[in-house]
């Protein structure tokens, strides 16, 4: 499965503005690691009342 690079970007970035990890960290993660962060980033950031 291929996976649009704009949808990419957004992630990369969400990831990289809240953990402050490097490119090529958050590049290394596979895609569902990478969702399972997003998901629990999201998570916090609602409980904290972002």
């Amino acid at each position: 499965m291929t996976y649009a690079a704009d949808r990419l970007w957004e992630e990369t970035a969400y990831v990289a503005y809240y953990l402050h990890w490097p490119l090529d960290s958050i590049l290394d993660l596979e895609h569902p690691m990478r969702e399972r962060v997003i998901d629990e980033i999201g998570r916090i950031h609602t409980r904290l009342g972002g």
